[in-house]
């Protein structure tokens, strides 16, 4: 009797062991997924110039690569100022609009965004610059995040923007002192696009022009169209409609990288 005790004690602790082992490991599996991050930035800009007109980061162009990314990469938010960024483009009738907005951590996470000297560039595989007007007032000379987004790239990461995200690339320099846009292929809001909304007068700068002026070739689309370009670990998309292609293109380059 007391040997069937102890063979059944012995057989209880493996298992028990066992148990504690697996749980352990799926612990670390956890643990390694939530590690893989992607910072997005977002303006913290509130004006179009003068006009009296509100503004912020566009809604569908977090949302929309959000979406795409969030099963496989815990996403982080920055802006130049921190905390609560202002929104536009607030549109709850777009579905994934409505569930990023409706989804209470992300939401949390967007609301309290990060500051520039809050973030350590090594915990992120990716940096992602979402558009919206704001983005023209206040990303080109924000020293702090271009040298985020030098950091990642540098460390083999990817660099992503879309609409007048990509304001936030033109001021970026690379360790050899060369513009990142210098030579790769780019887009962007278009010249075009934004004399369409009537604001070529409004914002500080045409973002085409300038991304011409650092070297970058220039790619486009029409008005509104799809667009998105891919050149070496760099991924830009023309307009708010590129945002979900550019949260493909930025997972599948990271899939690639992997191999």
């Amino acid at each position: 009797m007391k040997n069937l005790l102890t063979s059944g004690l012995m057989v209880l602790t493996f298992f028990a062991v066992a148990l504690n082992t697996e749980s352990g490991n799926a612990q670390t599996k956890k643990s390694k997924k939530m590690e893989k991050k992607i910072l997005f930035v977002v303006s913290s800009h509130d004006k179009k110039g003068e006009t009296g007109e509100k503004t912020g980061y566009y809604l569908g162009e977090v949302s929309h690569a959000w979406e795409v990314l969030k099963d496989n990469y815990t996403i982080d938010f920055v802006s130049p100022k921190g905390g609560k960024p202002p929104v536009d483009g607030f549109d709850l009738s777009d579905s994934i609009n409505k569930k990023f907005w409706e989804d209470a951590v992300y939401h949390n996470k967007i609301d309290n965004s990060m500051k520039p000297s809050e973030v350590n560039p090594n915990d992120y595989v990716a940096i992602y610059y979402a558009g919206g007007h704001g983005a023209m007032w206040d990303f080109a000379d924000n020293v702090e995040i271009a040298k985020i987004a030098t950091a990642i790239y540098e460390k083999n990461g990817v660099v992503g923007a879309v609409c007048h995200g990509p304001a936030g690339l033109v001021n970026i320099k690379l360790s050899n002192g060369k513009y990142l846009v210098d030579g790769k292929k780019v887009n962007a809001f278009t010249n075009e696009e934004e004399v369409a909304v009537k604001l070529e007068k409004v914002v500080p700068f045409a973002l085409e022009t300038k991304l011409i002026e650092r070297g970058a070739k220039f790619e486009k689309s029409g008005l509104w169209q799809e667009h998105v370009t891919v050149d070496q670990r760099l991924i830009t998309g023309q307009n708010p409609q590129s945002a979900k292609g550019v949260g493909e293109a930025i997972l599948k380059e990271l899939k690639s990288l992997k191999k």
